[in-house]
């Protein structure tokens, strides 16, 4: 089976739609989703809409346990918006109850088999929504993330892409779909096939200049969310 492997969307449906089309493309049947659907741009009901008709499975991010407090802390939520911009605000406001409760009530990390495949799905380190793995990260940390007791092991959180083959293990971050943070503009994705068990990154073009402009509108003083998406 053909498995997309994505995460980090944050909102951002363009990007999320040029994923989905790609993956359409290679015959994807089912999405891996690494957390972090909501946060930093405006269109988590149309994100949620796009991955609605997928066979997916998903865990929980930093930003979804942001958005469980938001939730019920206006001031928490000011907080946010005036670091990060009204992603979550946008969540919030757009969304109904019962898909709130989904995001927030999403797992981490979650762990199963897929063509005898065993697989660990994660955000951050699979102890740790909010733990950075960057691909140049100590051995000792990507070992620790590579259990060996499973065949892929996917991150997400760094915003970077990466795979190393640990042991039998291999360890996958897809890099963002909605914001990359590598220098290399676009969205970010990877297809992993159970049978071969090889996975190959992707970086997808989309209209990220129309994602920019809205940023730039809503947020002057927060000039990031726009010059992420573009930055080489």
């Amino acid at each position: 089976m053909k498995l997309a492997l994505l995460g980090d969307i944050h909102g951002n449906h363009l990007a999320l739609a040029a994923v989905l089309a790609a993956a359409r493309k290679h015959g994807v049947e089912r999405l891996l989703i690494t957390g972090d659907l909501v946060g930093y741009y405006f269109w988590p009901r149309e994100a949620l809409e796009l991955l609605a008709p997928w066979s997916s499975v998903a865990v929980r991010g930093n930003h979804e346990d942001m958005l469980a407090t938001a939730r019920s802390d206006p001031a928490f939520l000011s907080r946010v918006d005036a670091r990060y911009g009204s992603g979550l605000r946008s969540a919030v406001e757009q969304l109904d109850a019962q898909q709130l409760d989904q995001l927030c009530a999403m797992p981490h990390p979650l762990e199963f088999v897929i063509d005898g495949c065993r697989i660990l799905l994660c955000h951050g380190a699979p102890w740790d929504v909010d733990q950075y793995v960057y691909p140049d990260a100590k051995p000792e940390l990507l070992e620790r993330c590579a259990i060996q007791e499973f065949d892929l092991v996917v991150l997400g959180h760094t915003h970077y892409p990466m795979q190393h083959k640990i042991g039998r293990t291999l360890l996958v971050n897809p890099g963002a779909a909605g914001q990359p943070r590598n220098r290399k503009p676009g969205a970010h994705w990877a297809l992993f096939d159970t049978a071969s068990r090889e996975v190959s990154l992707y970086c997808e073009a989309y209209n990220a200049r129309a994602v920019m402009a809205e940023s730039r509108r809503r947020h002057p003083d927060i000039p990031y969310l726009a010059k992420v998406l573009e930055r080489t």
